[in-house]
């Protein structure tokens, strides 16, 4: 960070600088002998893309996790997702704090980008926050799940498994160690793993500020904040509908829940809806979803979970927003309200622009994959947006991308992560406010 400062850089400059050293370093341990079974060094670009995949926390993967890497090679894995999900910059923190080193300003206006916060005003208080919560929800997790796979296998091999699992699963990466990429498919009618794993990709996905709310409740006045409420509401309801639709297009599909029994459909859906909130683990065969709910994941993929989380895609806060424009404008209504709350225009724009900017990405990166690999453009379609949104749901096509596609898809995951407008502001940094006004025009709209 001294050498961060030493250059100068903004806020979103080390951001994308900081996890870009996350990857370099990532990928050189993973390009180390130690860390394959095979006792063989993996070659720069896989160990370039798996390194990014669980920085990211994407999961998606070129060479299975289970079988290819050593204990080694896992645990560096899990340090990569673990750091990813909560940011550099929070284990930077972590490391500040129990050295009792001070938060300088220039540190608190980093994490302000990087937790995606409007005010920097109780800034190192959220990230004690983030690391409490994290804990103890990843230690509560691993526990249960040790015990549960401690029927199934030694009772060691099953507490690293819970472990594992738990710090994967609650920052949304979808890396498992079960091997031959099958993820949580054995598990799909049981109901602790499916209801602990689900409750980790959840609470990971609604974002800390959520969280923080929800303790504070009692303490307060009995009131959510209105990002709280959006947060909730729109997962909720993005859950139920996700659930419903799988449910009604995948009943009598002999590839997915055709075979299993009516609670074990229910776990199924439910499962595959609350999945592509950014998580990336599947309890049945995403090649074998019928293309209705393969295109409906994908949507779900886009809006992906909510800001200040360990998740992707668009936000459901923008999701919100767009609908929320949509209606007031087929309404006739000059203002967006929310729960009795009238947001500011420069919202509307923002929200705007992060859907254009996602929507532009993924049909460039689509396009160039559709030249590239000689593939059906659904699971071309399918695999860029689950990059873009750091899900890691996949169709089968990234073990198979040529080396072109792997770097693309790399470049798609950074994106993803770090945020297009971080990006932006990297590239090109914030303008101040413009001190003048064009004469206003008039456009034919629709």
């Amino acid at each position: 960070m001294n050498n961060f400062r030493f250059m100068k850089l903004s806020p979103p400059q080390i951001l994308v600088l900081g996890f870009a050293a996350v990857i370099l370093i990532g990928t050189l341990l993973l390009m180390l002998p130690v860390s394959s079974t095979s006792g063989e060094s993996l070659n720069i670009i896989d160990a370039l893309f798996t390194a990014t995949s669980a920085t990211c926390v994407t999961g998606l993967v070129v060479v299975d996790t289970g079988t290819y890497f050593t204990v080694f090679g896992q645990i560096v894995i899990m340090v990569l997702i673990q750091v990813g999900g909560l940011g550099f910059m929070t284990m930077a923190t972590l490391f500040a704090l129990v050295l009792k080193r001070r938060i300088s300003l220039r540190d608190r206006l980093i994490l302000q980008e990087a937790m995606n916060q409007s005010s920097m005003e109780g800034i190192v208080r959220l990230i004690r926050k983030v690391l409490i919560y994290s804990l103890v929800i990843e230690a509560g997790a691993a526990f249960i799940l040790s015990i549960r796979w401690a029927f199934d296998m030694p009772l060691g091999r099953a507490a690293y498994f819970g472990i594992f699992h738990a710090v994967s699963m609650f920052n949304n990466a979808g890396f498992d160690i079960f091997g031959d990429y099958r993820s949580l498919t054995g598990y799909v009618s049981d109901p602790i793993v499916n209801i602990v794993v689900m409750f980790l990709i959840v609470s990971g996905g609604i974002g800390f500020i959520v969280m923080s709310d929800l303790v504070d409740y009692r303490r307060r006045t009995r009131r959510l904040s209105l990002h709280s409420k959006v947060v909730l509401s729109m997962t909720a309801a993005l859950i139920m509908i996700g659930a419903v639709v799988i449910f009604v297009f995948e009943f009598t599909n002999t590839r997915t829940l055709g075979p299993l029994n009516f609670s074990g459909k229910i776990w199924a859906a439910f499962f595959q809806s609350v999945t592509p909130r950014t998580a990336g683990a599947n309890t049945v065969d995403i090649a074998g979803l019928r293309q209705a709910s393969q295109f409906f994941i994908v949507i779900l993929m886009f809006i992906g979970a909510s800001p200040g989380s360990t998740g992707g895609g668009i936000k459901t806060t923008t999701f919100t927003l767009m609908i929320g424009a949509v209606i007031s404008m087929l309404r006739g209504r000059e203002d967006i309200v929310l729960f009795r709350y009238r947001l500011a225009q420069e919202r509307v724009f923002k929200a705007l622009t992060v859907t254009l900017l996602a929507l532009l990405l993924i049909v460039a990166v689509s396009m160039v994959l559709s030249t590239t690999e000689n593939r059906a453009f659904l699971m071309i379609l399918f695999e860029t947006t689950s990059a873009f949104a750091t899900v890691g749901l996949s169709m089968g096509l990234t073990p198979e991308l040529s080396q072109a596609g792997k770097i693309l898809i790399c470049l798609t995951m950074f994106a993803g992560r770090l945020g297009l407008l971080t990006l932006a502001y990297a590239i090109g940094p914030k303008q101040g406010k413009q001190l003048y006004k064009y004469p206003e025009g008039k456009m034919i709209i629709g």
